[in-house]
């Protein structure tokens, strides 16, 4: 069984950082690639950045160069560096592995202006 679970939400002041994480279980984690999306209230689901297997990264307009994606060492995690952070940002953030279209739990990021 597939699990997805992420970690590193908070609360945090415009122009400030967070790291998200998500540690995958129950699948070859390097097959497909992983993605992060996010959520805010009364609005659409949306992606926010995605990673392939082999490393090559894509980014929504709203966050390129602010948010790096990146896999882990050990290949099962992958991480979402957020740098100066908006109110725009709130949202809960969910990973997603293409491959097996699971999903994460989610993690509330919420940035005060």
């Amino acid at each position: 069984q597939v699990q997805l679970v992420e970690s590193g939400g908070g609360l945090v002041q415009t122009g400030g950082s967070l790291r998200l994480s998500c540690v995958a279980s129950g699948i070859f984690f390097s097959i497909g690639a992983m993605d992060w999306y996010r959520q805010a209230p009364g609005k659409q689901r949306e992606l926010v950045a995605s990673i392939t297997s082999d490393g090559s990264a894509n980014y929504a307009d709203s966050v390129k160069g602010r948010f790096t994606i990146s896999r882990g060492n050990a290949k099962n995690t992958v991480f979402l560096q957020m740098n100066s952070l908006k109110p725009e940002d709130t949202a809960v953030y969910y990973c997603h592995n293409t491959a097996t279209e699971s999903w994460g739990q989610g993690t509330q990021v919420t940035v005060s202006s």
